[in-house]
């Protein structure tokens, strides 16, 4: 795959560590664009590393499941690697930066590190497919996906550009909605750690019929049949 002027094809090419910007909610997949506002000096100074080095960034939530420790709370296992491809300076101390998915990895290990900002080592070995630009797009139910995003819209009172979803290839649109979805950690995790672009998908119908089925109650609202 290609992010900015970099090309990614093979284990050789990704990074043995990575530094990682934990937040939460926050949700970075293959191929899709997330932008940043950074302010907090340790992660300017995690920007200005990457941007001195190979422009990557591992994106991971704190875990929900594992004790905090003090000021560092524990990571979830799995995070997103991205590469800074665009960036600007605000004038008043802040980066502006947008990056790029590449692949999930696996935290092996949190290293010792003598920068302001964590590190880990990252394992990539189990998501090499993330490298492969459309896999998996045959094994999706489009047509029900698109239902249930269409029934969350009507349930809101919310439009979309139909004609934009419609002509968006099934790994983009599956990827944007998840990333747009308005769900918490716990969900935006699971969507990230499902094991293929199908199992995506259903993470996220399914999580929408759950939230569909709370929000009407059960008595005669919106569904997705």
């Amino acid at each position: 795959m290609k992010a900015g002027n970099a090309s990614y094809t093979s284990i050789k090419d990704l990074p043995a560590t990575l530094p990682v910007f934990p937040l939460p909610g926050a949700l970075l997949l293959p191929r899709t664009q997330l932008p940043l506002n950074i302010f907090e000096p340790r992660y300017l100074a995690m920007v200005d590393a990457a941007l001195a080095g190979q422009r990557l960034i591992g994106m991971v939530q704190p875990s929900i499941t594992e004790v905090q420790d003090g000021s560092k709370p524990a990571l979830s296992r799995v995070g997103c690697a991205g590469r800074i491809t665009s960036f600007q300076e605000s004038g008043d101390g802040r980066y502006l930066i947008s990056l790029q998915g590449i692949a999930r990895f696996r935290i092996a290990e949190e290293l010792p590190a003598m920068t302001p900002f964590r590190q880990v080592a990252c394992d990539f070995l189990p998501y090499l497919s993330d490298l492969e630009t459309g896999r998996g797009e045959d094994d999706v139910d489009r047509e029900g996906l698109l239902r249930a995003f269409r029934a969350y819209l009507d349930a809101h009172d919310m439009e979309a550009d139909w004609d934009s979803v419609e002509r968006a290839e099934t790994e983009v649109l599956v990827n944007a909605l998840c990333m747009m979805s308005p769900y918490g950690p716990a969900e935006k995790q699971a969507m990230l750690e499902a094991a293929d672009l199908k199992t995506r998908a259903e993470t996220l119908v399914a999580i929408t019929e759950i939230d569909l089925a709370r929000s009407a109650g059960h008595e005669g609202g919106p569904t997705l049949q």
